[in-house]
Order: structure tokens, then sequence, then C-alpha cells
């Protein structure tokens, strides 16, 4: 996926709490050329990392209000040209700009330690860009 991703690009990350948010972004985060560990921000609330782009990885499960998130310097990180993951971004989406990249995490229930990925791309840019991300999320297909 980090091929397809780009400088003002959102991640939104949905679904199950324990299904992988944080890993989810660990390996995008390895593709965007980021060289150190990406750790979870659920208690610092913001993370971020330098690589081919700059990354910011947000956690808003913990905030109470969408007052919060702007508190917490929302619009000036979307404004950097970073690609910004957004663990529980479903939270906040009144805030989203019209164009994001949904990705919705879930524990499958077949008894292995398999996961469900689904990814929808919201808005003309990545209507634009759908069949690129199509072709390499294939590959994920099992």
């Amino acid at each position: 996926m980090a091929a397809v991703l780009g400088s003002g690009d959102v991640v939104s990350l949905t679904g199950d709490l324990g299904a992988g948010k944080t890993t989810f972004v660990q390996g995008a985060a390895d593709g965007l050329g980021i060289g150190q560990a990406v750790l979870s921000p659920t208690f610092t609330l913001v993370r971020q990392y330098e690589g081919s782009l700059p990354v910011y990885h947000l956690d808003v499960y913990r905030l109470d209000s969408l007052q919060d998130v702007v508190d917490l310097g929302f619009d000036e990180i979307l404004d950097r040209g970073a690609v910004v993951f957004i663990e529980w971004g479903d939270v906040i989406e009144a805030l989203l700009a019209e164009s994001y990249l949904e990705v919705e995490l879930s524990l499958r229930d077949d008894g292995e330690d398999r996961r469900r990925i689904a990814v929808t791309g919201r808005g003309t840019a990545w209507a634009e860009r759908w069949d690129r991300l199509s072709e390499r999320l294939h590959t994920w297909q099992r």
C-alpha cells in the first residue's frame, strides 16, 4: 500500500480492538522508508516519523470530543504534506477531508489468528487511484 500513498494522504483505520491497526501502520511505515520502530500512539496520541515522506500516526480512541482532536493540532498535521494514519478514524469522520482511505480491520471468527481487511477509497482522489491501489491489494487476498 505504501507505494500508492502520497503527500497529504489520510488513512483512517477502523475495526475491532486488537485487530492490528498499529501493526498495519508499522508495515506501511516500513514501505515509506521509516527506519525506526513505529510504536502505538495510544497514550501519546500522536507520533511523528521521517521517511520518504513524513508520517504522522494518531490514536483518537481516548479523546472525548472532536474539539480535543482540533486542540491536538489536527489541522496543522493535515497541512504538513505528510501521510497521516488515524487509528479509530471513524470517530472523527466529521473532521476528515473529502478524500481519504478507510482501512477496516476485523478479527476472523474461524478459530485461527487471521484478520479481514476491507479497504475503501473515499472521495475523488482515491477514485482516480483505485485501479493502482487495487492491483497492490490483490496480492493480499487469500
